[in-house]
């Protein structure tokens, strides 16, 4: 059990990892691309759809991750002042919630993942890009985010254990 949870870690952490190189990546060719206008070349034409692109990327490799460390948006200025027993409650049911969510969208986006994989779709902008590429990491990082939802929900953590103040620093 131990080495599927080591191997599960490491998988969040490479996916992070691929947000944070897809974010840099990003980054350098708009700056190649400002940088070959200014000396008034012409830069190349894929730089803006791939940006795109990375958005995409960057965004569902990070989700899992963002999950795990409480780093992503919710709202507990509600739950902060209920009863602890009350505040349980209501914790299962957006726990519930996010897992039932996430695993629609798991579901959906493999569906598209699928359909642009067998009928070879080809997203055409200033480059031919395989559509299927672009679904690629959504519903592997949908089901993912609902595990991460499920640990909430079986109590090996808590998503609403400290208030906003600790978790800033504040």
């Amino acid at each position: 059990m131990d080495k599927i949870y080591k191997g599960y870690n490491f998988i969040l952490l490479a996916l992070a990892t691929g947000s944070g190189l897809v974010i840099f990546s990003s980054f350098a060719m708009i700056v190649v691309d400002v940088s070959i206008r200014i000396v008034g070349l012409k830069p190349p034409l894929f730089t803006m759809a791939v940006v795109e692109y990375g958005l995409l990327w960057f965004t569902m490799l990070a989700a899992p991750w963002l999950v795990r460390i409480k780093g992503h948006v919710f709202i507990d200025a509600v739950t902060q002042f209920l009863p602890p027993h009350i505040k349980k409650i209501v914790a299962k049911i957006v726990y519930c919630i996010c897992i039932i969510s996430s695993t629609i969208y798991c579901i959906h986006t493999y569906k598209l993942f699928h359909t642009a994989w067998v009928r070879e779709l080809l997203d055409l902008r200033s480059v031919e890009m395989p559509e299927w590429l672009i679904y690629l990491p959504m519903p592997i990082c949908f089901f993912l985010v609902a595990i991460e939802f499920v640990r909430f929900l079986v109590g090996i953590d808590d998503m609403y254990d400290k208030n906003i103040e600790e978790r800033e620093g504040v």
